[in-house]
């Protein structure tokens, strides 16, 4: 990542997400997506069907993680510690998430969550990943990232990533998030601060992908945490 990577805060205070553009190029992601047919990256995969999750597969990668997705996850992770920790405050919490990610791994693996988390997702014609959130324990970093890796209209068409926020008394509203190839979504992984003329309320956020209709998607996930 360089300083044009850097996440638009203010988009995420807004909104709950925000997306840099081409974080990696075309030639990354066609290395990255790749990956999915080497299985002894993985620690495990999930048949989406099998649990009502939608349709469409994905794998977790094991440690050790291989290195260019090592080094952007603890590199995105740095850059989103300082808002997490403001998020916490807001919300009356007294987090404070270490500045070094190997620092904040180490937090959740005293607390039992020990098994990596990136993840590479793979999606044919009809296939669709329902809205969720990706928690895995008490340990939970409040941002997560997801990296279109295929190119829309040329390797898939449909796949939106979508996302819904849940305010107090009111019905979900619904965000349509546009990717291109390399772009990377930044969101939150389960509530964030919003203010309030009656100061600071949570939203609960959640998030998927529609329906692909055609074609192919790959898609790397970075979730900070680590899993039970």
């Amino acid at each position: 990542m360089n300083n044009s990577d850097e996440p638009d805060f203010l988009a995420l205070d807004h909104q709950g997400w925000t997306v840099i553009p081409e974080i990696l190029s075309a030639s990354q992601c066609e290395q990255f997506a790749e990956l999915f047919d080497q299985p002894d990256l993985f620690r495990s995969e999930v048949i989406m069907a099998r649990h009502g999750f939608g349709r469409g597969r994905y794998k977790y990668f094991n440690y050790p993680l291989p290195d260019p997705i090592q080094n952007l996850r603890s590199e995105l992770y740095e850059k989103l510690a300082p808002i997490a920790t403001d998020w916490a405050k807001r919300q009356g919490q007294a987090t404070q998430y270490p500045a070094r990610h190997a620092a904040y791994l180490a937090q959740c693996h005293q607390a039992g969550q020990r098994r990596p988390t990136p993840l590479l997702l793979r999606y044919g014609a009809g296939d669709y990943n329902c809205l969720h959130q990706d928690l895995y324990g008490s340990e939970v970093f409040p941002l997560q990232a997801a990296i279109l890796l295929s190119a829309p209209q040329r390797d898939f068409t449909g796949g939106a990533f979508v996302m819904t926020e849940q305010r107090p008394r009111a019905q979900s509203r619904p965000h349509v998030v546009p990717l291109g190839q390399g772009d990377a979504v930044v969101f939150a992984v389960h509530h964030r601060p919003v203010q309030g003329t009656r100061g600071t309320y949570r939203v609960n956020m959640r998030h998927g992908v529609s329906e692909i209709l055609s074609g192919q998607r790959h898609c790397l996930g970075l979730i900070f945490h680590d899993a039970l």
